[in-house]
């Protein structure tokens, strides 16, 4: 089989394109620089949505991870519309390729994340519970599902992973988080009650391989480890597995000053999400518990 990654130089199609290629697939990337492409990549510009369809012929899929970082910088009005039509043209054009050639891909996983759902406090959530309202992040992801609609009404099976916080030592939240608690300056946010629901890499990639392979997966599918955990409970596991005091909590007013309208969502925000779906399904977790997939993902094992 073969597969089109969009977004893989990222922390997820790094891993995944690796993945892909070790498990027999041919790998092709969706580049945006004619000088990178290689082999069996397709380049193509998001922005002005073009992408040509015949390179799509041959595939049987496509997985589309292309996105602005949310968490490199404060969130000013220029960066928001990066991160938003940086998910939405990319997403629109692929899904609109997909859906005007006849011999096209089947399957379309596309990225997604659990922002969808808003801050909800204690209230456990799956893929039936209603989107946020009022938040930047759910309206994101709104739309961001919402423009691979074409490739819907095509006939494409399409998966909408809706990723939580990704635990890898190579990027993402987690190593942001490294070097104050390395350092022992670590601590909960806020009041460490609000839930994070986290998902680590390696099951990240086993969740994608499992959707590009189960027909009966399609629409959101919740990417989240089986126990969420509080702000509290991941602050004293981390610092427990890295041999290191967590004695120094940033109050939520000193979030918000340093990091704006990004602290409410992404560090103060509580999502309690369950991957219902991955789990009635068969998919089994490598690391459906917390400090077992720190270990892991830190090297401390």
């Amino acid at each position: 089989m073969k597969i089109l990654v969009s977004g893989a130089s990222g922390l997820v199609g790094t891993k995944l394109t690796a993945a892909l290629t070790a498990a027999g697939y041919q790998v092709g990337r969706l580049v945006r620089d004619r000088s990178r492409a290689a082999g069996s990549d397709v380049v193509w510009n998001p922005a002005k949505g073009q992408l040509d369809t015949s390179a799509l012929a041959d595939c049987d899929a496509v997985v589309n991870l292309a996105g602005e970082s949310i968490a490199s910088g404060r969130w000013s009005a220029k960066k928001k519309e990066q991160i938003l039509q940086s998910r939405v043209s990319g997403t629109r054009t692929i899904a609109t390729a997909l859906a005007t050639i006849a011999d096209r891909p089947r399957t379309l996983v596309n990225a997604s994340a659990i922002g969808y759902y808003g801050n909800r406090g204690d209230e456990i959530l799956n893929e039936a519970s209603a989107s946020g309202s009022g938040d930047f992040l759910s309206s994101v992801c709104r739309d961001w599902e919402n423009a691979t609609e074409p490739a819907v009404q095509a006939g494409v099976r399409v998966v909408l992973e809706r990723f939580g916080v990704i635990l890898s030592s190579q990027g993402g939240a987690l190593k942001k988080m490294l070097l104050p608690f390395r350092l022992g300056l670590g601590g909960k946010i806020g009041s460490g009650r609000q839930y994070m629901s986290w998902v680590a890499i390696d099951d990240v990639v086993g969740a994608t391989l499992y959707c590009l392979g189960t027909l009966a997966m399609h629409g959101p599918v919740n990417v989240v480890a089986p126990q969420p955990v509080t702000n509290a409970e991941f602050t004293k596991t981390l610092g427990r597995t890295l041999g290191r005091p967590t004695i120094f909590p940033m109050p939520a007013v000193a979030a918000r000053l340093a990091f704006g309208q990004m602290a409410d969502e992404l560090l103060l925000g509580s999502q309690r999400v369950e991957p219902t779906k991955l789990v009635k399904s068969g998919y089994v977790f490598k690391f459906p518990n917390l400090e077992p997939a720190l270990v892991h993902v830190l090297g401390r094992g």
